[in-house]
């Protein structure tokens, strides 16, 4: 039975969906079968990432009882996905999104949705459909405050939370640290994601950065985030491990989320 998993943020510009896209790319590398789905309804992004422009059928069909989710499913190399329509006058309820897809549960080993940008309905559907929620923020205080109000409503929901993924980060002095995040979320932090070039090169490529810059340093902490999320731990050579070096903070955290679902 597969988990889904909500990616979210409320601030737009913060590689939600680029963080989509790399960690299903990253599980489907893992050996895993794993379904996309663009929750951003009224904005969707995430067939602009795979060159899924105008697709036939979308999660607005669906939504809004047309066809069946199976038949809005787009097979890719990697990983499949449920596109939605960037132009739509279909008449849906976001808030039937959990019904309708928890039925792929079965074939998939995780279901991860995009989210909107935004604190509307379709943010809370993705919510309400989730397992668990994933947060993307950026290390400033705009990107916080916004962090602080997703964390708060998904605990409103008793939507679980994994914990935090710091995209875009430069480890300049003047960004918020991981204990400034962590302490003003009461979240811990899976991931610092590098600022990375290659992931907007390989977004004007309409390919995963995981998969276009598998060695670079962005994709290899995807990596190891999409491992302990799906209980497979993605371990390459690390000096540091080899002199020894204490492990990081989001290293210690994925260490503790993995052994609480998988230990």
């Amino acid at each position: 039975m597969g988990k889904i998993f909500g990616i979210l943020s409320l601030k737009g510009g913060v590689g939600k969906t680029s963080s989509v896209v790399a960690l299903g790319d990253a599980m489907s590398s893992l050996g895993k079968k794993i379904l996309l789905v663009d929750g951003n309804l009224s904005a969707p992004n995430l067939g602009l990432h795979l060159n899924v422009i105008d697709p036939e059928n979308t999660i607005h069909h669906v939504l809004s009882r047309e066809i069946n989710p199976g038949d809005a499913i787009q097979k890719l190399e990697t990983f499949d996905m449920i596109p939605a329509s960037i132009f739509s006058n279909l008449k849906f309820n976001p808030l039937d999104l959990k019904d309708k897809i928890r039925g792929l549960r079965r074939r998939y080993d995780a279901i991860i949705i995009d989210s909107s940008p935004a604190l509307n309905e379709e943010t809370l559907a993705v919510m309400l459909a989730s397992d668990e929620i994933v947060v993307v923020t950026t290390p400033d205080l705009p990107s916080l405050s916004t962090t602080i109000k997703a964390v708060k409503m998904a605990r409103n929901r008793d939507t679980p939370i994994a914990g935090i993924i710091i995209n875009k980060a430069h480890d300049e002095n003047f960004e918020l640290s991981i204990k400034d995040i962590e302490e003003s979320s009461g979240v811990p932090v899976l991931a610092i994601i590098p600022y990375d070039v290659n992931i907007q090169k390989s977004q004007s490529e309409f390919i995963p950065s995981t998969t276009n810059y598998p060695r670079s340093d962005s994709s290899r902490e995807y990596r190891k985030l999409a491992g302990v999320l799906i209980g497979e731990k993605y371990r390459p050579f690390s000096l540091r491990e080899f002199f020894g070096v204490p492990p990081t903070r989001e290293e210690i955290n994925r260490e503790i989320y993995y052994k609480r679902y998988f230990g």
